[in-house]
């Protein structure tokens, strides 16, 4: 399990570098783009190369710290990054967050997808937690 739950993070970092660089896959224009994975209400471009890179460098740590050597150190991480996605997970499944993220696709992505995936990545680094600490 630890090798797909650092799989998909590493794919996911992946995803933030190309768009912190301008690469506008899966859609063509960054307006697009913007309504598909950020979806705040009225946005029309990407963040930019900065933020992008920021989460995909969190992304990459999230990713390496299930293989670092068993320590309270990596236990307190693998438990902030299990409730970090958690976190975002139960979120995106509320009135407010709908709210501020109206904008289509991705309200609809976030409720199929986006959530559900987060929420199935904090559940992962739980287990793993759990497992390091049995």
């Amino acid at each position: 399990m630890i090798w797909i739950l650092s799989g998909v993070l590493l794919i996911l970092a992946g995803l933030h570098v190309m768009w912190g660089l301008g690469i506008w896959w899966p859609n063509r224009d960054k307006a697009t783009l913007a309504r598909t994975i950020a979806g705040f209400k009225g946005i029309d471009r990407m963040p930019g190369a900065i933020p992008c890179a920021i989460v995909a460098v969190a992304l990459l740590a999230a990713a390496r710290w299930p293989h670092l050597e068993d320590s309270f150190l990596r236990n307190l991480g693998m438990l902030g990054f299990a409730a970090v996605f958690l976190g975002r997970g139960c979120i995106g499944f509320t009135k407010k967050w709908a709210d501020i993220t109206p904008e289509q696709p991705f309200r609809r992505l976030d409720r199929h997808f986006f959530s559900p995936l987060c929420l199935l990545i904090g559940a992962g680094f739980s287990l793993l937690l759990l497992q390091a600490l049995t």
